[in-house]
């Protein structure tokens, strides 16, 4: 325990350096899924097969796989790159690596939470706006977000649970975050289960926390949805 406390703000720098991986690859994966939702509700047949292709991939690989293809795979394309073009060696930074996989891996997973929110709307009430006359970005901002929102929000809370505990897998490319820094941390004191039990216990708060936020979040706009309604 007196190692624990010793070591607490190098786990605390750990920390700080997961959660900002996690909050910028749920943003690049928000971005990846709803593009993806859109080349599938709206896109013509070569969006969507894209989008197919690219949902496909996800689900047949494992994401330390990806992880492990962009960090090495991209210092290589950067090096073969560097070299035609004379920029010599250029190192590509294992948390943007770590962001660029992430991201990538649940943008597909956010591309299906969005499609299916989407479809659940029902289609009288855009066509109702239409009929009224709106404008189509006023009808994206009026009538179609909001629901959006509504309905993606479970979807949405489960795949940002899964993507901050797959944020533990960036530590096998050396990136100084949470699980990295206990590892070599409880390897120099050789108490390597004290630190990977406050990892356990970080997570937990995590996921806790990212909950409670949610449940929060989806119970206002379940109430604001009623309200509308009536």
């Amino acid at each position: 325990m007196e190692n624990l406390i010793l070591y607490a703000p190098l786990l605390a720098r750990g920390t700080l350096v997961t959660l900002e991986l996690a909050l910028a690859s749920l943003l690049l994966a928000t971005i990846l899924g709803a593009l993806g939702a859109a080349g599938k509700i709206g896109g013509g047949p070569v969006a969507r097969n894209v989008v197919f292709g690219y949902t496909s991939l996800v689900r047949g690989i494992p994401d330390l796989v990806l992880i492990l293809l962009v960090y090495f795979g991209g210092q290589r394309l950067l090096g073969v790159l560097g070299g035609w073009f004379g920029f010599g060696y250029i190192d590509i930074s294992k948390f943007w690596a770590g962001v660029t996989a992430i991201g990538f891996f649940y943008g597909a997973y956010l591309t299906e939470t969005f499609r299916g929110a989407y479809m659940t709307i029902p289609r009288g009430q855009i066509e109702a706006a239409r009929a009224l006359g709106l404008r189509r970005f006023v009808i994206l901002w009026k009538v179609t977000l909001p629901q959006l929102v509504r309905f993606a929000i479970a979807g949405y809370a489960n795949v940002w649970q899964v993507l901050i505990k797959s944020t533990a897998v960036v530590s096998v490319i050396s990136l100084q975050d949470l699980v990295g820094l206990a590892n070599d941390a409880g390897k120099s004191v050789r108490e390597p289960f004290t630190f990977f039990a406050a990892v356990f216990v970080i997570y937990l708060l995590f996921t806790f926390v990212s909950q409670s936020i949610f449940n929060w979040a989806e119970r206002r706009y379940t109430i604001k949805g009623r309200n509308d309604a009536a």
